[in-house]
């Protein structure tokens, strides 16, 4: 025991001599600890949140000035951390080197706590590499708050009156996870030693805030396959609702074991974290930039065409996609967000949706957004609920507490969620996304909480038609089945559609073949998309070797040839790119020209979208702007050119286009399906007009003069679209001769036989009055003519002698 106060002395001593030693460094604002101690006493209590009575020793101090106190607070805080806090009262009750109001402020707070931060080496863990031997141990553990109960009083001395003896009892409580004596029992005394009846003074007793917080391991650095670990954190005092979920943060704490509720000793104990600080972490400004990755970086900024290099770069086993890899390059380096002075959010996240056939890698691509982004969540759309998503509150097993549990979209807080099967959600399920994807908040208001979490991210989503292929007929709302105000929140949204062309397709195919002839991987020649985008320790890639910025065997990668100078650069240069940009280009500004250069677009945009089915808003005018800030971010500049918002045109009109193209076909003649068609690749940036028959189309189309059966083109193709009739050969107008078509349609879809009275009734309903006569030479003119894919006709059989349509589809 005398060894043990002997021990406890000379701590508290060495503790006291580290208080009054000056520090010549830049740590704490250089600050002595005096100076911090009487700046935490001044604090004033604000209504929002108390202030904090908690001295932060640096790590480096420690080190520095005692090595042995530093390996003694590591091996065995027990016992060390109740010396500095004993050191730091008596250094507190010194009065000379206080002001007066510090020195009432002590008085009023007779219990000062201590904390720790800065570098803990190898004592800087995850919620995964906490094991056994850490027990007892000062831990310091990086995570991501998942959970979080509410904040609820805790007594930790009480006062009691007996009124047979008018005496008062006091009695102190101490838990397992307390540092300042051996733990008390858990009853509440109700009488005294005596019998008598005692009455609990609550106005004299003493309570401490106390809350429990989850922290799971931080996404991108989870194992592929393996469940996140997770570790309760026990926060008391000023560190309770310091975090909520949603926040990346380090939490320096002493590592336990609690002793289990159950009667039964099994030998499983349940393990905590008794926190000591809590430090957010900064996830974009904590990796480290070494001369040879900003000369790098800096040479790829001043390029002639940084964004197609990087573009190039972003899955390059991936044939073709140029436009839409441009526009996810941008959503990966975003605008910039702004806090007005009236508490309006802007956002500075881009959000993108790819929209298209099957098998055109949409969700490659997504995969490819995975590996590169510095923090990247993935979800699927028949796997994602809206809370799921969002936020939960969920009721804790043990205690029946209501806990708030985050959801994707905030744990991807300052990064990418990636929804793939977009098409697939629930309707209840994506309302709840509205509001993240545009206020960047999410507002619990459940189960008597009513908070709003942080969710600053962009999403990327990609959807498969409602039809199963893209059908040029629709708008893009019907072809997806989104409602416009899901649809206007994507800043763009890319048609990826699968064409025919024999050029191309042999293009591709050569590439995929070259692909698989190839020795790819780690055990060839190629480093590929990335080995493993999930393997990481602790932020630092274990495939990617240190400082390598080129990816080898690039013929075979992406098709360029190995003399070609801009060869795809890897993902880990690139994250290292993303993560500098945004550092140094965080306030981007907009000069005069690129300001009336916007304008002009807008209003031109504005004057052209009387016929599209999606408006031109001011949620468009946004996307210009931070399209055009994300590029001015991808070149390092301080300020938004005309050059930017150039190549945010650019990237619009090919967002654009193709609505308008989907709008021309459905009031003009359809192009014939094969005809002139492009690549795989939504590419319009040539003078031609584009087109892009489905696989649909191209199975439903013969050659004239042959009849084919199997599958017909949609239904929609042909009702909407307008027929090519011979002049002359009809008195129709066009109007009916469409309703005529549509009606042929309609009945067919009950029916392979109908009279020719079927049709005259089903255009009553309608309200088209033709007469017999005319009806009888346009069914016939339809019959003479099914096969002509040119003019798009339902494919039917007219008998004279009976008066019937046949349906030979």
């Amino acid at each position: 025991m005398e060894d043990f106060q002997d021990l406890r002395l000379d701590l508290k001593n060495r503790v006291a001599a580290l208080l009054t030693h000056s520090f010549d460094d830049d740590l704490a604002d250089s600050l002595t600890y005096s100076e911090q101690l009487e700046k935490l006493l001044m604090q004033p209590a604000g209504e929002k949140a108390k202030p904090r009575r908690r001295l932060v020793f640096d790590s480096l101090r420690i080190h520095d000035f005692d090595k042995f106190l530093w390996d003694r607070l590591l091996d065995d805080p027990i016992t060390t951390i109740p010396a500095f806090e004993d050191a730091v009262a008596d250094f507190a009750k010194d009065a000379d080197q206080f002001s007066d109001e510090a020195q009432k402020a002590i008085q009023e707070n007779d219990e000062l706590r201590v904390g720790f931060r800065g570098e803990f080496g190898g004592h800087l863990v995850s919620p995964r590499t906490l094991s056994a031997s850490r027990m007892n141990g000062l831990v310091c553990v990086a995570g991501i708050v998942t959970k979080a109960t509410a904040v609820r009083p805790k007594v930790v001395h009480s006062v009691h009156y007996c009124a047979a003896t008018k005496k008062y009892t006091e009695r102190e409580y101490r838990d397992v996870t307390s540092n300042t004596g051996v733990p008390t029992g858990a009853s509440y005394p109700t009488r005294d030693e005596n019998g008598h009846l005692l009455e609990a003074e609550y106005g004299l007793c003493k309570y401490c805030d106390h809350q429990v917080i989850t922290i799971q391991e931080l996404p991108e650095l989870s194992p592929p396959g393996l469940l996140p670990r997770s570790i309760d954190v026990i926060l008391e005092d000023d560190l309770a609702d310091m975090c909520k979920p949603g926040d990346r943060v380090y939490v320096c704490g002493i590592f336990k074991a609690v002793t289990p509720r159950s009667t039964q000793f099994s030998g499983f104990f349940r393990s905590v974290v008794v926190g000591y600080n809590v430090e957010h972490i900064n996830t974009e400004f904590e990796t480290e930039f070494s001369s040879d990755d900003i000369s790098m970086i800096k040479q790829v900024a001043e390029s002639s065409d940084p964004l197609g290099w990087i573009a190039k770069s972003l899955a390059p086993t991936i044939y073709g996609h140029d436009n839409v890899k441009k526009g996810l390059v941008l959503q990966l380096f975003g605008g910039n967000e702004k806090n007005l002075s009236n508490k309006t959010h802007l956002r500075g996240d881009i959000n993108c949706l790819l929209v298209g056939d099957p098998g055109v890698a949409k969700s490659q691509l997504l995969r490819a957004v995975m590996g590169v982004s510095p923090l990247a969540v993935s979800t699927t759309g028949r796997g994602s609920t809206g809370v799921g998503l969002t936020a939960a509150v969920t009721t804790e097993q043990d205690t029946g507490e209501k806990r708030l549990e985050a959801g994707a979209m905030v744990l991807a807080d300052r990064g990418v969620v990636c929804i793939d099967e977009f098409d697939k959600m629930n309707d209840q399920d994506r309302v709840a996304i509205h509001e993240v994807m545009e206020q960047q908040t999410v507002t619990i208001a459940k189960a008597g909480i009513h908070l709003s979490l942080n969710a600053r991210c962009s999403v990327l989503a990609a959807a498969n038609p409602l039809h199963g292929t893209y059908d040029h007929s629709m708008s893009i709302t019907r072809n997806v089945n989104l409602p416009d105000s899901l649809l206007s929140r994507f800043d763009m949204v890319f048609i990826v559609l699968d064409n025919m062309d024999s050029d191309k397709d042999r293009q591709m195919a050569n590439f995929v073949l070259k692909l698989h002839r190839e020795a790819t991987g780690q055990h060839g020649t190629s480093a590929g998309l990335q080995q493993d985008i999930h393997s990481w320790h602790m932020g630092h890639a274990l495939d990617d070797e240190p400082g390598k910025i080129f990816m080898t065997n690039t013929g075979a990668t992406w098709g360029g040839s190995e003399e070609d100078q801009e060869h795809p650069l890897t993902a880990q240069f690139l994250k290292k790119y993303i993560k500098y940009a945004k550092k140094q280009c965080s306030q981007i500004g907009l000069s005069e020209g690129a300001c009336e250069a916007i304008k002009e677009y807008y209003v031109e945009l504005r004057n052209s979208s009387r016929e599209r089915a999606l408006p031109v808003t001011a949620r468009t005018l946004e996307t210009i702007i931070r399209l055009s800030t994300a590029h001015a971010k991808l070149c390092l500049r301080d300020a938004v050119l005309e050059e930017d918002v150039q190549r945010a045109q650019e990237l619009m009109d090919v967002v654009l286009k193709f609505e308008d193209q989907t709008s021309q076909n459905r009031v003009a003649r359809p192009r014939t399906p094969g005809q002139d068609g492009e690549s795989d690749i939504m590419d319009y940036e040539s003078d031609e007009e584009p087109t892009a028959p489905s696989q649909s189309q191209r199975r439903g189309a013969g050659s004239q003069g042959t009849r084919r059966a199997g599958v017909r083109n949609p239904p929609s193709v042909q009702a909407d679209a307008t027929m090519e009739v011979d002049e002359g050969f009809t008195s129709l107008s066009e109007d009916k001769q469409r309703a005529v078509v549509e009606a042929i349609r309609a009945l067919t879809e009950r029916g392979p036989i109908h009279p020719l009275t079927a049709i005259q009734q089903e255009l009553d309903a309608r309200g088209v009055a033709i007469s017999e006569d005319s009806l009888k030479e346009f069914v016939l003119y339809i019959s003479a003519n099914c096969d002509n894919v040119r003019l798009y006709l339902p494919k039917i059989l007219f008998d004279e002698d009976t008066n019937q349509i046949y349906d030979v589809a």
